[in-house]
């Protein structure tokens, strides 16, 4: 993975966090669950993406 993607992995995964919590708010009694999951999977997939981009190993291998 290249480290100069993880600004834009953190940028993506913080706006589609900010949307889930913004559905939330909007729609409260009568929540999209659906969306909602499908937003998390997004939003955790970004997540991951940063993390293996910034995490790497003593001799420069990616984990």
């Amino acid at each position: 993975m290249n480290r100069k993607f993880l600004i834009v992995y953190l940028i993506a995964a913080t706006f589609t966090l900010l949307l889930i919590i913004y559905q939330l708010i909007t729609s409260y009694p009568a929540l999209n669950l659906a969306q909602l999951i499908l937003d998390s999977i997004i939003c955790l997939f970004f997540y991951y993406l940063a993390y293996k981009t910034y995490h790497e190993k003593k001799d420069h291998e990616l984990m």
